[in-house]
């Protein structure tokens, strides 16, 4: 359910902000059914329009199954689409460069995961979400096959709101993480991205004034190893391409969340202890942070939220709620929108 903090709601701020977007999102695990129930809440309250991906005769059964009820949600079925072949032969054209044959590109394309990006392709929808029912791989490879990333961004990456029960937990009870998803081990170039692009993005879906601090096992200096020099060299490469952003680093995690430690272990930085962006510094360390953050503090995990392709794509966690598919349904409506990038 949604959580609701001292000040701000930001999932309800999310649903209302997409539902007057009407985006068009697709969701290839048609017949999976939390994907089901997402997309009839989805399309009852508004918020977005829902596209099913998957065998039709599956799909209805599934919803009939599970209680759902289809009425006025499309459901597009590759093996019968009047643009299957279209896609096949855009597939081939993008794809035969790694050696695939029209053969090979239409096995993918009959593929609800392959052929959703396809739809995005040829902007049939404005967004792609999945991952109920697939791994991270699955979502992300067919994407940088075919929608691949906006022009100048040189990395996919990741992050995650964790919204917590109690407002007095982050920066007024929402925090932000990343990359927890995506890039396992990020050389700093990457990780000064990965920070930058954290912070940006979740001033437009939290309205937040991001101040990043760039994790590791020292504070400012306190420890000589090669993980934390490059840990400070992300920090540098970010500072220099994001001037207008609060930025600091290397730190700790108590340094970079507990005001009365991050004013004795680094004093003078305005990002110590005020911490509302956090950059692990590799997949190991954020994967696990998030985890443990969630679970023993009740926190609500929206994400991960993904970032840097042309287009906008997400990915679901295999445990994700029905709830979760319709929070990200409407972060992908979100990241569709221009005006709010």
């Amino acid at each position: 359910m949604t959580t609701l903090t001292k000040n701000r709601d930001i999932v309800g701020d999310i649903r209302r902000k997409a539902a007057a977007l009407k985006k068009r999102i697709v969701l290839p695990e048609g017949d999976e059914k939390r994907t089901l129930k997402a997309a009839a809440i989805l399309k009852v309250n508004g918020l977005c329009v829902p596209v099913l991906v998957g065998n039709a005769d599956s799909v209805k059964k599934n919803a009939v199954a599970n209680g759902v009820d289809l009425a006025g949600i499309e459901v597009v079925d590759p093996s019968t689409d009047a643009k299957t072949q279209e896609y096949v032969s855009q597939y081939y054209e993008l794809r035969k460069h790694k050696g695939i044959s029209e053969d090979d590109a239409k096995k993918s394309v009959l593929d609800p995961m392959v052929f959703a990006v396809m739809m995005l392709h040829n902007d049939r929808v404005d967004g792609f979400l999945s991952g109920a029912d697939h791994a991270t791989a699955d979502t992300v490879r067919p994407a940088l096959h075919i929608i691949k990333p906006a022009p100048g961004v040189r990395t996919i990456s990741s992050f995650f709101i964790m919204i917590f029960p109690k407002p007095e937990l982050g920066d007024d009870g929402v925090l932000i993480m990343g990359d927890c998803a995506i890039n396992i081990d990020p050389v700093p170039v990457k990780l000064a991205a990965i920070g930058i692009s954290s912070a940006r993005m979740a001033k437009v879906l939290c309205g937040i004034e991001p101040r990043i601090a760039f994790l590791s096992f020292s504070t400012n200096g306190s420890t000589e190893h090669e993980l934390v020099n490059a840990v400070k060299e992300a920090v540098r490469v970010a500072k220099e391409k994001a001037p207008d952003l609060a930025i600091d680093g290397e730190m700790q995690a108590d340094a970079a969340l507990v005001p009365e430690i991050g004013q004795k272990k680094f004093p003078g930085s305005k990002v110590a202890g005020r911490a509302n962006v956090l950059v692990f510094p590799d997949l190991q360390s954020g994967n696990i942070g998030y985890k443990l953050v969630q679970r023993l503090t009740g926190a609500e995990a929206l994400g991960p939220i993904m970032q840097g392709f042309a287009k906008p794509v997400n990915d679901l966690s295999r445990g994700a709620s029905v709830d979760d598919i319709v929070n990200m349904a409407c972060v992908t409506a979100l990241q569709s929108d221009p005006s709010l990038r």
